[in-house]
């Protein structure tokens, strides 16, 4: 049976010397960290690794060579971006694996055991000693990115959640509040996905666990498919369904700062030339942003985490245009868009100022490099 006992109104409190060992530990007697995995008493795997096609992406000529900047080691350093883009073929995807771990502690939202450390919620404070919780099986489901970018939370984090349902209690860490992209974040969108996914976890920062799992869940593995294409379904149960031609996703200042100088201009024109709907996420609730994407055959947008409202309900087949900055190219959401069948194109914009510019005869170029039956519902707007 599972349990969740809050240390607290009467109880004890548990007290743990723990992250002060680690830094003893790794700080002065230079012993080196071990990793949480390689502690774990029993690893297993959930679904097993699979092979998949990744074909180029959609651009035109001379794009690359716009780029000022790469940031492949973000995500996936083993994989150049301009190599992703150009197509890489058969493709390799590892297994999603369980680890088990006994008598670990969670400490302003890291987790230590023996030599290791795990670090997951931004912009951590000294740790404290007192623990006023203590679980008999938790399973940790959220991560350090998924606690920084709404994006990796929602694309990575809440299909975990669904593993962590089978293994023990769902845990995640609490955000700290003076985090402000956090915040904002969970404030804004969190909860309102939460309640449509049925998502109930237990909100920690600190806690001893009797035993924890955790997991590698990073693989976009065909299980990982079948994860998100069914959180997908999930959403769009909640609205009316009807195929349109596309969706603009709105940026603007929010998150970490790209500046598309434009941003409206090529969203208007979009909209008046091929039917495609304009959605600013920072100004509605969830019901609104899923009615929205809901049958876009194609979404557009500058590259982060707001793409991912849009992502996540676009149908096989579909398409994502991604206007990128010059001084930032990151192809994650291709690796999505692979996984998924769906079809990645992108446009390098020209430095402008503190931001760039997109051409939008170049978007629209783009858009037409598309396979032909991404483009019917266009051409019936037309």
């Amino acid at each position: 049976m599972l349990e969740f006992n809050a240390l607290s109104n009467g109880h004890p409190h548990r007290w743990s010397l723990a992250a002060y060992k680690y830094m003893f530990n790794t700080r002065v007697t230079r012993k080196p960290s071990a990793t949480l995995e390689s502690l774990a008493v029993k690893t297993w795997e959930i679904a097993p690794g699979s092979t998949a096609i990744a074909p180029a992406a959609f651009f035109l000529p001379n794009q690359l060579e716009r780029v000022t900047g790469w940031e492949e080691a973000l995500f996936y350093p083993n994989e150049h971006p301009r190599r992703t883009m150009e197509g890489v073929g058969r493709v390799e995807h590892g297994a999603t694996r369980g680890f088990l771990l006994k008598d670990v502690w969670m400490i302003d939202g890291a987790l230590y055991k023996g030599n290791a450390k795990s670090w997951l919620t931004p912009g951590g404070r000294f740790p404290g000693i007192r623990v006023e919780n203590e679980i008999d099986r938790g399973a940790l489901y959220c991560t350090m990115g998924g606690n920084k970018w709404f994006g990796t939370w929602l694309m990575d984090d809440c299909l975990t959640y669904r593993l962590a349902c089978d293994e023990g209690v769902p845990v995640t860490t609490a955000p700290f509040a003076d985090n402000v992209s956090i915040a904002r974040n969970g404030i804004l969108h969190a909860p309102g996905y939460e309640r449509w996914l049925g998502m109930n976890p237990v909100r920690l920062r600190n806690a001893y666990f009797r035993e924890l799992v955790i997991f590698n869940d990073l693989s976009q593995n065909l299980n990982k498919h079948l994860r998100f294409r069914a959180m997908g379904e999930q959403l769009l149960s909640h609205v009316n369904v009807s195929t349109h031609p596309g969706v603009f996703i709105l940026r603007g200042g929010h998150g970490a700062l790209r500046r598309l100088r434009n941003e409206m201009e090529v969203a208007e024109r979009l909209r008046d030339r091929r039917g495609f709907r304009i959605l600013d996420p920072a100004t509605c609730d969830v019901p609104t942003i899923v009615a929205a994407c809901a049958g876009a055959q194609t979404v557009v947008g500058i590259e982060g985490s707001q793409l991912i409202h849009g992502v996540n309900v676009l149908p096989p087949g579909g398409s994502l245009l991604v206007l990128q900055p010059p001084n930032r190219f990151l192809c994650f959401f291709k690796y999505l868009t692979d996984r998924d069948h769906q079809n990645f194109g992108f446009v390098v914009g020209t430095p402008e100022g503190d931001g760039f510019r997109i051409d939008p005869d170049e978007v629209e170029r783009t858009l037409d490099l598309f396979p032909s039956s991404h483009n019917e519902a266009i051409l019936q707007y037309r």
